[in-house]
């Protein structure tokens, strides 16, 4: 594992840039929202439900539109630099299609459109792996439990996202996060080329290091991964946190 320990408190980067975020409405979505406009960027939120972002700043635009409708999508990437998907729902046992129908219809809108660069949100779960620290019950039964049944249909369709933007022919990034949680400020995040060891990630470093991948155009054509090394909940606190529904993508 090639990791890079990013901090919050890095100097800020310069140039503004046109950034149109996908799932905006969602908890990550919100987040990069915030966190893109105090940095100075340009902001078109896209989102089925405009009404739910509270967010009023001169340089966001809020965009309603279904993420299925091509001509919808194509208005939102229009003159973008760059589109950031957070794309999220609920896992489950009925089919799902979310995030490899709505990505194909964004690549189609990026490439028509010429827009160039892509970070799109996955997960460790469309690639699990045993957890040095996880010790038995996680690694052989909850793991297992989550990745094959609970959420099987949910990381199916990841993967069938991942393997369309792969191919794509943009300048795309894969970020894979661990379980997440709420934290109420941005860590020194490892970010790692491919597998992380790291069965959790904050929320918000999550979306701090998806704006770092666009604003340094970091990791193009690599699939990545956020972990958070502090302030960790224990495994039960964070399945409480996910069974009330908090911390759901």
């Amino acid at each position: 594992m090639a990791g890079i320990l990013w901090s919050p408190t890095s100097p800020e980067r310069t140039n503004a840039i046109r950034i149109a975020i996908f799932g905006a409405a969602g908890p990550t979505g919100r987040l990069l929202i915030d966190r893109a406009l105090a940095a100075g960027h340009h902001v078109t939120a896209v989102t089925r439900r405009p009404g739910s972002i509270p967010a009023h700043h001169d340089q966001l635009r809020i965009v309603g539109a279904d993420v299925f409708d091509p001509d919808a999508v194509g208005t939102a990437v229009t003159g973008q630099d760059a589109v950031l998907s957070a794309l999220g729902v609920p896992a489950g046992k009925a089919p799902i299609t979310t995030y490899s129908q709505g990505t194909a219809t964004i690549i189609t809108a990026m490439r028509r459109h010429d827009v160039r660069r892509l970070v799109v949100v996955s997960s460790s779960g469309v690639d699990p792996r045993p957890y040095p620290d996880g010790g038995f019950l996680f690694n052989r039964v909850l793991l297992p439990y989550v990745t094959r049944v609970l959420g099987k249909t949910l990381y199916d369709d990841m993967r069938r996202m991942e393997a369309l933007v792969r191919a794509s022919g943009l300048e795309w990034t894969v970020v894979r996060p661990s379980g997440l949680y709420h934290l109420p400020a941005a860590t020194s995040y490892t970010l790692a080329d491919g597998h992380a060891d790291g069965r959790f990630t904050a929320r918000v470093d999550l979306a701090a290091s998806m704006l770092d991948l666009v604003e340094g155009n970091r990791y193009a054509g690599r699939t990545v991964s956020v972990i958070t090394t502090t302030g960790n909940p224990t495994l039960l606190a964070w399945f409480r946190a996910n069974a009330r529904g908090k911390d759901r993508s």
